[in-house]
């Protein structure tokens, strides 16, 4: 149910926590921490889903800077002093930096 933390180990924290908070304290500890426990978790979905949604729009600003059956392949800026342009064709690299 919770992995490695079982039922005895639950009861345990229990009396633990019914020691050490008192029993009228307890309740509302119990609110808070599942309070942010949900704020946790949908913070962490609209994490998710920003990321998701950023990647989408990259793929399709993507497939539409692409000509129709050319494949689009990425260009790495380390790559060597000359790179093959999606039309095929070779071009020199430029430098970053003109020395002096």
């Amino acid at each position: 149910m919770f992995g490695p933390i079982g039922m005895p180990e639950l009861i345990i924290i229990f009396v633990i926590a019914l020691i050490f908070f008192g029993p009228r304290k307890l309740p509302e500890l119990g609110r808070s921490l599942g309070k942010s426990l949900a704020e946790f978790k949908r913070a962490s979905n609209e994490l998710k889903s920003t990321l998701e949604e950023e990647i989408r729009l990259e793929d399709q600003r993507a497939t539409e800077t692409a000509k129709p059956g050319q494949p689009v392949t990425p260009v790495p800026e380390d790559a060597g002093a000359t790179v093959t342009a999606n039309v095929g064709e070779t071009v020199p690299r430029t430098a970053d930096h003109h020395s002096a």
